[in-house]
């Protein structure tokens, strides 16, 4: 062992194993994928309450994979410890939308395969992936379905208003039923015939319906 080995650092060495304009691309290509998910995100988007920092998170997600990779490529001996300690991480976060763990998987994907230099890979994937999200997420094949909760005083006022919603709505199920005393509680799901909703105003001032409430709802339901 010399004098300069004793100086001799491996981690210098690496310092070269990337070099800057590969980092350079891959993160510019990286951060511009980002930018196209989170906007097929965004235009996809059909959940209740839409969380800005999830889109954001696409982006650096994207990014961070690309670092990641690029790392391990370059590096066998790394690309084993990396694989231990990404093995210890564990995400806890619900996930609410089923739709939203494909975006995730989307990000991480294009992440690893732009890192590995498969350019074009990446982008017409990326292109194609986006454009097939964007016909059949926004393809409407049903009619949005409406949640209609009555108040009703008696069971004459409460068939005389399921008759009613019958006869003005596509479909009308009785969900569930809350009887008490002096008071009926209907939950009922309908299919509007068009986008007129003038109709509870009228259901509400019926005979014995003291109150009539119509929530639109993004929830699992039978077709």
């Amino acid at each position: 062992m010399t004098f300069s080995d004793i100086f001799k650092s491996s981690f210098l060495e690496n310092i070269s194993s990337v070099s800057i304009l590969d980092m350079a691309l891959a993160l510019i290509l990286a951060f511009g994928l980002g930018i196209f998910i989170f906007l097929i995100y965004k235009k996809t988007y059909n959940g209740v309450m839409y969380s800005s920092s999830f889109g954001v998170t696409l982006i650096a997600l994207t990014m961070i994979t690309t670092v990641v990779i690029l790392a391990v490529t370059s590096n066998v001996v790394l690309s084993l410890g990396m694989v231990g300690a990404l093995s210890i991480v564990r995400f806890r976060t619900a996930i609410k939308e089923p739709l939203d763990i494909a975006f995730l998987f989307w990000s991480i994907a294009v992440g690893i395969v732009l890192a590995a230099g498969m350019i074009p890979l990446a982008v017409i994937g990326s292109v194609i992936i986006g454009l097939i999200l964007l016909v059949f997420v926004n393809r409407k094949s049903h009619s949005n379905p409406y949640i209609v909760v009555l108040q009703c005083a008696n069971h004459e006022s409460e068939q005389a208003a399921k008759a009613y919603l019958e006869k003005r709505t596509n479909r009308c199920v009785v969900k569930s039923k809350t009887a008490q005393k002096g008071s009926i509680e209907l939950n009922l799901e309908i299919r509007l015939k068009d986008d007129n909703t003038d109709f509870i105003n009228e259901l509400s001032e019926m005979n014995g319906v003291s109150s009539a409430v119509l929530v639109s709802y993004n929830g699992e339901y039978m077709g």
